[in-house]
């Protein structure tokens, strides 16, 4: 499949950070937030985003209080509520940033034309961004659960839209003959369980010592193998 992507590539490629993450952020609530020069409120929104995903990932998101948060950001009460007026309201503003992700995908496959390069490009650039921010992943991850109905199903459908991405590129590529005639629903939705598994559990390749790049190279051999149509 195509050529092969570094991750220090990669890093350099998508210049992807918290603080970006966290300017997405400010500029989609700037109506409810209530600092209004941007640069401050980037700053701080990185130290608020730091220590919930810290907090979260140590006790989980509902065991984490605004007391908590506070001491580990290093800003007041006062402070936490001038950017969101609840844990909820605070957790809904994370959950809509996986659309980033997509994006970021669609990105690094604006100028493929080939569905099996495509296919490695998608899943070496989603394993080398959840390492990127794994602590984010995992969060998006963990937390679904814990959102409010509306906001929930919308976690769910940007889950989904990495699926679907997959989806259309084995399509695209049964379609020009390059990839086998195989259910495209249930193929995306094992490869995108194995991209999960690199940031849900990382402790059990780091006892193996597998790298991002290695396990990347894995399911990538993994994916050809089953998918690409043999050449003649």
């Amino acid at each position: 499949m195509g050529g092969n992507l570094k991750f220090e590539t990669f890093k350099g490629l998508v210049s992807l950070s918290m603080e970006d993450l966290c300017r997405e952020l400010f500029l989609d609530n700037r109506e409810s937030i209530k600092i209004k020069k941007e640069g401050v409120a980037v700053k701080n929104l990185v130290k608020i985003l730091d220590a919930a995903l810290t907090l979260s990932n140590e006790k989980g998101f509902a065991a984490m209080s605004l007391r908590d948060l506070s001491a580990k950001a290093g800003l007041s009460m006062g402070a936490l509520y001038t950017y969101f007026s609840s844990k909820e309201e605070l957790l809904q503003m994370i959950q809509r940033q996986s659309a980033v992700v997509v994006q970021v995908l669609l990105d690094q496959i604006e100028d493929i034309e080939d569905p099996l390069s495509k296919l490695k490009r998608v899943i070496q650039s989603h394993l080398f961004l959840s390492e990127v921010m794994q602590p984010w992943f995992y969060f998006a991850y963990m937390e679904t659960k814990n959102l409010a109905k509306q906001e929930h199903k919308k976690a769910i459908e940007a889950e989904l839209a990495t699926e679907k991405l997959l989806i259309d590129i084995i399509k695209e590529g049964r379609n020009k003959g390059v990839l086998k005639a195989v259910n495209m629903e249930l193929t995306g939705a094992v490869i995108k369980a194995m991209l999960q598994d690199w940031y849900l559990k990382r402790w059990k390749y780091a006892r193996r010592n597998v790298s991002v790049e290695k396990y990347a190279a894995f399911v990538v051999d993994l994916v050809e193998t089953y998918l690409a149509v043999p050449q003649q």
